[in-house]
């Protein structure tokens, strides 16, 4: 007779897939005010990143480019609660349109720990 699983393995089953906080990105897609945590920020955008590439690779066409397109408004959003996570002003966004050196910028203030909550 197979053993039931334990509880606290049932409850680790959802943290493992990661998916438990994926609706949070779209449901606060216009919420700029509020703040994102590193993990959570990490956490999905690694998501966004393996699920856009599955649909690159099985739908080239316009499932992706509506995926893409859905994703700018929330992918801002969170964005810019990130940086007021880390203590910055959200105009900090505009680091971005400087070629390169604009990406690594925003890389380095993605990966810097959240500041006390003023």
């Amino acid at each position: 007779m197979p053993k039931a699983k334990s509880e606290t393995e049932l409850k680790c089953f959802p943290q493992a897939l990661m998916l438990d906080f994926y609706p949070q990105f779209w449901t606060k897609a216009f919420d700029f005010k509020g703040r994102t945590k590193r993990i959570d920020y990490w956490k999905i955008f690694l998501v966004n990143l393996v699920l856009g590439a599955i649909l690159l690779k099985l739908f080239p066409d316009a499932l992706y480019y509506i995926f893409a397109v859905a994703s700018i408004c929330p992918g801002l959003a969170m964005n810019v609660r990130r940086i007021r996570d880390t203590g910055r002003q959200w105009q900090w966004i505009f680091i971005l349109l400087v070629p390169l050196i604009g990406g690594l910028w925003f890389l380095w203030i993605g990966c810097q720990p959240s500041s006390a909550p003023e």
